[in-house]
């Protein structure tokens, strides 16, 4: 769970300080976490992941994004 929490957390700070990879992850959000991971999400897990960062994304709290994961499963 912690290496799933690092990874959100890594996306979200790459999402936050880069305007283009925000814009990317907007317009097509399972490609842009996909390549900001550098894993492939697994067929049906996508929709869930990418709730997960938008919640982190919006949550200004740092137990929002824990909270957020913990959703995926």
């Amino acid at each position: 769970m912690d290496d799933i929490k690092k990874k959100v957390d890594e996306i979200v700070s790459k999402l936050k300080s880069d305007p283009k990879a925000l814009e990317n992850f907007r317009s097509d959000p399972v490609k842009a976490v996909e390549s900001l991971s550098g894993i492939d999400i697994p067929d049906g897990m996508e929709d869930k992941v990418v709730a997960g960062v938008k919640a982190a994304l919006a949550s200004d709290k740092a137990g929002g994004v824990m909270d957020a994961v913990k959703k995926l499963f």
